[in-house]
């Protein structure tokens, strides 16, 4: 099928040839029709599959340019939130419908002057959107289509009652409710059940893992996690790396001691706690390759597009293996090759269990050539002859 098949607008389907779109993915196939025809949809995807895409190609081409909202698109964290507005821009460059982005972290003066001015499309984290609403700068009465982005990520950051609220505010009357969440958990259910009629549901490579990733934990002595990770960064030819940790004191802590390990200016931090505008400035620099290494808690795992990524590392077992599939995800996309390393020290050894069982298939051990590892049992367990890391197709060496 072809997306002039699909029955989008020309405007839309010009900016779809823009982008180098030559077909639309299983999703978007899918989905695209029932949320033209103003159906509600449940779609069950994670990131890569071409989502954003689903929803909003068809949105657009039902909308018509009032200036007032129209669409309301919920997303969980700034960044999502930030890089949905882009993609509706994209799509909208050749209509007359506007964007507005609102999320926390920054001042309200623009948002609020971007709502008095007037968009068709509101791109929002729950928190600022229900301040503005208090504000009396959003108004809901005209939502005609709601979109619920990533609903288990925002279950997990405790956004559901909130969410609930701006359910509530929107319309119901004629109201087409769009619903996406990588997961289903049993909450879910029932939260969707309360705020979807009849949808059409779409499951697409739920929680698989592209073939093209190599997978392989690294185990090592408590005391010596830090010491096996600059090691291992140092023995790797990369071309872009994503170290990614549980917390953001740990984040703070791996970044900085990479930068005093040599690596100096090509490595930049993300977590929640960074403001607003330096968080998107570190993901905007490593995506032009200004920075080579970037260290992140989750908030940069779930959803964000970023290309090139030769290497993901897990400065620590993820307790959830959906995290571990999320996180890995950064890398290995559109068939390119790309490796996962995992550090795996005693303490983690049940999670490290948790994820091989979830990707069914036994994750490879491995010891770094020249380490000089202090004996932990788990160096005894499936650990192959020393190996060095594979190199990043067309990395840079350092």
């Amino acid at each position: 099928m072809t997306f002039e098949e699909l029955g989008l607008s020309a405007p839309v389907l010009q900016a779809v040839k823009d982008c180098g779109y030559t077909a639309p993915t299983p999703i978007q196939e899918q989905a695209i029709p029932h949320v033209l025809a103003g159906r509600d949809v449940i779609g069950a995807s994670q990131t890569g599959t071409g989502k954003t895409a689903a929803f909003a190609l068809p949105i657009l081409t039902r909308l018509q340019h009032t200036g007032r909202p129209q669409a309301l698109v919920l997303e969980p964290t700034r960044e999502l939130a930030d890089q949905l507005a882009e993609a509706f821009r994209t799509y909208a460059a050749h209509t007359d419908i506007t964007v507005g982005l609102l999320y926390g972290g920054v001042g309200y003066g623009q948002q609020a002057d971007a709502l008095k001015k007037g968009v068709d499309v509101v791109v929002a984290t729950p928190g600022r959107l229900v301040d503005h609403f208090y504000r009396g700068n959003m108004k809901f009465k005209e939502v005609k289509t709601l979109v619920l982005d990533e609903v288990d990520r925002m279950t997990d950051m405790g956004f559901l009652p909130i969410v609930r609220k701006i359910v509530n505010l929107c319309p119901w009357d004629g109201r087409q409710t769009l619903f996406f969440s990588a997961t289903m958990p049993q909450v879910l259910q029932g939260f969707a059940k309360w705020c979807l009629t009849d949808p059409y549901e779409v499951a697409i490579a739920r929680h698989e893992v592209a073939s093209t990733i190599s997978h392989a934990f690294y185990p090592v002595g408590l005391d010596q996690r830090d010491e096996l990770l600059l090691a291992l960064v140092k023995q790797t030819n990369f071309s872009n790396m994503m170290i990614f940790t549980r917390t953001r004191k740990e984040a703070d802590m791996v970044a900085n001691m990479l930068s005093r390990s040599g690596w100096g200016k090509a490595v930049a931090v993300m977590h929640s706690d960074i403001p607003q505008k330096e968080r998107m400035a570190a993901l905007r620099g490593f995506k032009e390759d200004k920075y080579r290494i970037l260290v992140a808690t989750d908030v940069a795992a779930r959803g964000i597009d970023i290309n090139g990524v030769s290497h993901v590392v897990n400065y620590r077992v993820p307790e959830n293996p959906e995290d571990y599939v999320h996180r890995i995800g950064r890398t290995g996309r559109a068939e390119a090759q790309g490796d996962a390393f995992t550090l795996l020290t005693a303490d983690e050894v049940d999670f490290a269990k948790s994820i091989e069982i979830f990707l069914k298939q036994k994750v490879e051990r491995r010891k770094l050539e020249g380490f000089p590892y202090v004996y932990t049992a788990l160096l005894d367990e499936d650990a192959p002859p020393l190996r060095k890391p594979r190199p990043a197709a067309g990395g840079r060496r350092r």
